[in-house]
């Protein structure tokens, strides 16, 4: 087995479906009809993306576990996703910093994705960045309206966006996963998507009239290690819900 390839495709798959399940709690409870169903539609789209890397997990562990099952059969220790995405919803501010930066994130992992010496990883993220694409755009925009407002809205996303910037450290972490696909020209190193990331966190969060915060408040070490397994009590809460009916109902099927 290819672990390192494996425990990347956990990380991608499981990041995609914990942000995908949060964002569809606010399905019904938009502030807006139009962002409710973009909302949702985002949730979708991280959905079909998380199914896409879980397959290629289970093809890769060789252990007969497809997609469900290493999406409902596994407790939190298992899951290997980063811990911006677990974090409870709050207010739609909240949301929208905590989506904003995985976007960025996501875009540019993607784009490198694209040339990845293993042909399985390529096709995922060409099928996934054209999505992706759009959630820049649209978490962006919803960004700057909302920084650009009311002096409320600019005051409770500027706390926002401080309160989310806490966890990003995470996603530019190396370990001995990344920088062995990144030897063998499978994945970049994380560490390489941190200056364009900034460029346009910055650029963006300028727009909005909002203040970048500080880059060493990013590296708490007290905020990583998702992908290693150490996560926080609201994961154990959201996948709770999520697995419950597997759970309560063993290999059932329509």
């Amino acid at each position: 087995m290819d672990h390192a390839l494996f425990q990347y495709s956990l990380r991608m798959g499981d990041t995609n479906l914990i942000l995908s399940h949060r964002l569809s709690e606010w399905t019904g409870h938009g502030p807006a009809l139009e962002e409710d169903l973009a909302m949702t539609n985002v949730a979708l789209d991280l959905l079909g993306q998380a199914r896409l890397w879980l397959t290629l997990a289970g093809e890769l562990e060789g252990a007969s576990r497809d997609e469900d099952q290493l999406a409902y059969l596994r407790d939190a220790p298992e899951y290997r996703n980063y811990l911006l995405v677990e974090r409870e919803n709050g207010h739609y501010g909240n949301t929208i910093a905590r989506q904003f930066f995985f976007d960025v994130w996501h875009y540019f992992l993607l784009q490198a994705l694209c040339t990845s010496g293993d042909e399985r990883v390529a096709a995922i993220a060409e099928k996934s960045i054209k999505e992706v694409s759009y959630h820049v755009r649209r978490s962006s925009d919803i960004l700057v309206r909302l920084g650009d407002g009311t002096a409320q809205s600019h005051a409770r996303m500027q706390e926002a966006v401080n309160d989310a910037w806490r966890f990003v450290g995470e996603l530019f972490l190396d370990d001995e996963v990344t920088l062995a696909l990144a030897e063998r020209r499978l994945a970049p190193a994380h560490a390489s998507l941190w200056p364009a990331w900034l460029d346009h966190v910055g650029a963006v969060l300028s727009e909005a009239t909002l203040s970048l915060p500080d880059a060493d408040e990013a590296r708490h070490p007290a905020h990583q290690g998702g992908v290693q397994g150490r996560h926080t009590e609201a994961l154990g809460y959201l996948l709770a819900e999520m697995q419950h009916l597997q759970r309560s109902y063993p290999g059932a099927s329509w």
